[in-house]
């Protein structure tokens, strides 16, 4: 279901999301799972126990406890086999089979086989893997590129990964340096070029070099997504753009990235879909 952004690496699984370029969008119809286009029109017929996110032609789904891979079509092109599944970044995706976490490519072949405490997503041809409880970075062929030394460690995004050792939250470049000190309460990922960060119990947004870009005056955010973030005041949630101003005012109870135009949100626990204008194209479901 739709979270709040965590500040807490270790592998994940959105059951709800996002979309790809291909337009195929979760939603949830009678207790399945679903997608739909970006018109709103039903591509998918709700049909799974979970349902996350298509990247690459590809999302990961829950059948019968386990889970597998549907292609756009929503035929299953990878057998439901573990016991997690995320979505495909830089053409692989990490699973876990018993405790251990490796990575599959579209196939559905082990390209890394399963040997992780824990696994996060590549980017920039790295991905954060856990071993013996600290956190490092490997290749694509997985080797270790940066030795496990951390307490947390984030995916890389726009060239920066989050690390934490102690209390102390930085970002460190590709080439395991630290590139931004630590200053702020807690942080985020970057994306659009701006990252979350917490002062004093509210929430703002930095740029690449670290200094602030939208002051701290949120109760929480999320990343930024074609140009919007999901920010909440008070009870309700609503989106700003890189300005820091409201392009949809506070209004739903909970609500997600942008992804190619749409968004999920929800009002009590019904979810739905909007675009960047707050229309919804998907009325709220339960």
């Amino acid at each position: 279901m739709m979270r709040k952004l965590s500040l807490i690496f270790a592998f994940s699984l959105l059951a709800v999301g996002c979309s790809d370029t291909r337009g195929r969008y979760p939603v949830q119809v009678n207790g399945r799972y679903g997608f739909i286009d970006s018109s709103g029109k039903v591509a998918i017929p709700a049909q799974f126990e979970a349902a996350g996110t298509f990247v690459d032609g590809y999302a990961p789904v829950q059948v019968g406890g386990r889970w597998g891979y549907v292609n756009s079509s929503g035929k299953l092109t990878i057998n439901p086999q573990f016991e997690e599944a995320d979505r495909f970044s830089d053409g692989l995706a990490s699973v876990r089979m018993g405790d251990r976490f490796g990575y599959i490519d579209h196939s559905g072949t082990f390209k890394i086989n399963p040997q992780f405490d824990g696994a996060g997503r590549f980017s920039s041809g790295l991905a954060p893997v856990m071993m013996n409880g600290r956190w490092g970075y490997i290749d694509k062929n997985g080797k270790l590129i940066i030795n496990p030394q951390y307490d947390q460690a984030g995916n890389f995004s726009d060239g920066l990964a989050l690390v934490r050792t102690g209390g102390a939250f930085g970002y460190i470049g590709s080439n395991g340096k630290l590139a931004i000190q630590q200053q702020f309460d807690s942080m985020g990922e970057f994306s659009d070029g701006l990252a979350l960060v917490r002062m004093g119990g509210r929430t703002g947004f930095i740029d690449k070099t670290g200094k602030l870009a939208i002051n701290p005056q949120f109760d929480w955010a999320g990343r930024f997504a074609d140009g919007l973030a999901p920010v909440q005041i008070g009870q309700r949630f609503g989106y700003i753009d890189k300005t820091g101003k409201y392009a949809i005012n506070p209004q739903f109870d909970q609500a997600g990235e942008f992804r190619n135009g749409l968004a999920q949100v929800s009002i009590g626990n019904r979810l739905g879909y909007i675009n960047r204008s707050g229309k919804y194209i998907w009325n709220p479901t339960a």
